[in-house]
């Protein structure tokens, strides 16, 4: 067993937990006086097949949220004639799942840090599984939603301790090809959720898509249960910041909440209170002693501020465009769900092809440069996609996806790289969990814009032939949105410096 030092706890040590194959440190140096400091100078080294296994585990939870999540986007349609759901309660079903993991995915990071990130990722992997059986029965649109919320729970529990888990087993010589590798999986869940969840919706029904979850959830389980022996816990002996946590999720709810029903007056009251519990988060986090998102490694770290918010600005100008095309393509262009699919697995294709070439090469080169050059090409594919309308080929699609899926290859890996990378080892819990919590963040408010101009534009109604203009303005303003500020993201990535100047 090897001792570990942890700065969070005022005694400065405490257990970790590693692999009963982990490389033991040489304790031949006569400086090193006593096992503690032995563990303050030399942590642990993991020999090349427990990292493989860190690695598969991570891979399958890191293919099963996000082929979840494009799936159920591909099968929405069809969701949506079954229950006679409007556009607005449709989107639910998609920002519902997004919403919870962004509530939970930083409070539960922190949680992971105290009490051991394998036991938390444990739980999120069977939380998320549990609620994906219970989808498959599921009645009504109401218990959909609630359902799609406990499934975010899970899935913010896996976001906030995989990237930490990754980052504790790698040294950072390794780090960016590990992170490629499973930042390419995600793509993978990505490519063929579109396709799979369309052939299973059209051939099986939309309910098997759940039934796919639950299988790989499964195997998940028993690899960590089984061949998982660590249980990273570098602030074990701090408080849970619980007020903290509280004020977040209020804030995140009430912005998420009030842009979908920003039409009304309740919306701007909901987008206010949002505003201002964010303001309180800020500055209460300031002045606890155990705060669940340091401020200081904002204000303190330039590489790891800047890359969050690029990360933001990329994620919130990309998201929603699949969930847009996905409706376009079958309510106005007439594809069934399988040829939407397959149309639509482009992007994430080329996604998975570029990642892990682009995050070995932040390996070796600075990863802002790589990635502000995805982020520019990233914003070349939106700014080519606004001249998509009714009239353009087909072809003409498939070469946006394409530019849109190598620019975000060589955007996401080596900025999650220079994220992991500019935090200290006692914050890698915390850093998963902004990674993920970018990420989604991101998305919510892609998919926040997209409802917006969906309640302006359309309001509450099922999307008919006779709404058709109206969705198709809706999807041009959203497109033009988005790539206006993806090009303000490509400031902000390339502003941050380099991370090997990073304190």
């Amino acid at each position: 067993m090897i001792r570990n030092a942890n700065p969070c706890e005022e005694s400065k040590l405490t257990k970790m937990v590693s692999f009963p194959g982990a490389v033991k440190p040489d304790t031949s140096n006569p400086e090193l006086k006593s096992p503690d400091d032995l563990s303050l100078n030399s942590p642990p080294v993991f020999s090349g097949t427990e990292k493989g296994i860190v690695l598969l585990i991570a891979v399958l939870a890191g293919f099963l949220t996000p082929f979840d999540g494009a799936a159920v986007n591909i099968a929405l349609p069809t969701i949506a004639s079954e229950f006679h759901m409007d556009v607005i309660a449709l989107s639910w079903i998609a920002t519902a799942y997004l919403l919870a993991a962004a509530l939970f995915l930083v409070p539960f990071g922190k949680i992971a840090d105290i009490y051991g990130r394998k036991k938390i990722f444990l739980y999120g992997i069977g939380i998320f599984a549990a609620a994906s059986l219970a989808m498959t029965m599921v009645p009504s649109t109401n218990m959909m939603v609630i359902l799609r919320v406990v499934q975010g729970l899970g899935s913010g529990m896996i976001f906030g301790t995989t990237v930490a888990i990754l980052s504790s087993v790698f040294p950072p010589g390794e780090r960016g090809k590990a992170l490629g590798i499973y930042i390419t999986s995600v793509y993978f869940g990505l490519s063929l959720g579109p396709f799979l969840g369309g052939v299973l919706t059209q051939y099986f029904g939309w309910r098997s898509i759940f039934f796919v979850n639950v299988s790989l959830g499964i195997i998940c389980i028993l690899l960590v249960t089984w061949k998982l022996k660590g249980d990273w816990a570098d602030c074990r002996g701090e408080r849970f910041d619980l007020t903290g946590s509280v004020i977040y999720g209020i804030a995140i709810v009430a912005v998420m909440y009030g842009l979908s029903v920003a039409t009304e007056g309740a919306g701007y009251t909901l987008l206010l209170v949002g505003v201002v519990a964010g303001i309180l988060f800020v500055l209460y986090e300031q002045r606890t002693a155990f705060p669940v998102l340091d401020m200081k490694l904002f204000t303190g770290n330039r590489a790891f501020a800047f890359s969050n918010i690029a990360a933001l600005i990329n994620y919130s100008a990309t998201f929603a465009v699949t969930f847009l095309l996905s409706l376009d393509l079958q309510f106005t262009k007439g594809f069934t769900p399988e040829h939407a699919g397959i149309i639509l697995i482009v992007q994430p294709a080329m996604q998975a092809i570029v990642s892990p070439i682009a995050g070995k090469l932040s390996d070796r080169i600075e990863p802002a440069i790589v990635a502000s050059a995805g982020m520019a090409l990233t914003a070349a594919g939106l700014i080519l996609l606004i001249f998509f309308t009714e009239t353009s080929s087909l072809w003409y699609l498939i070469v946006c996806l394409v530019v849109l899926g190598v620019g975000f290859g060589l955007f996401s890996s080596p900025n999650t790289n220079a994220i992991m990378s500019s935090v200290e080892k006692r914050n890698y819990g915390v850093a998963s969990g902004m990674v993920g919590t970018m990420r989604l963040l991101g998305q919510m408010l892609s998919m926040g814009i997209a409802m917006l101009l969906f309640a302006i534009m359309i309001g509450p109604v099922e999307i008919t032939p006779a709404y058709y203009p109206q969705f198709q303005a809706s999807l041009h303003i959203g497109l033009i949105l988005f790539a206006i500020s993806c090009v303000v993201g490509v400031f902000f990535s390339l502003v941050r410096g380099r991370v090997s100047e990073t304190p």
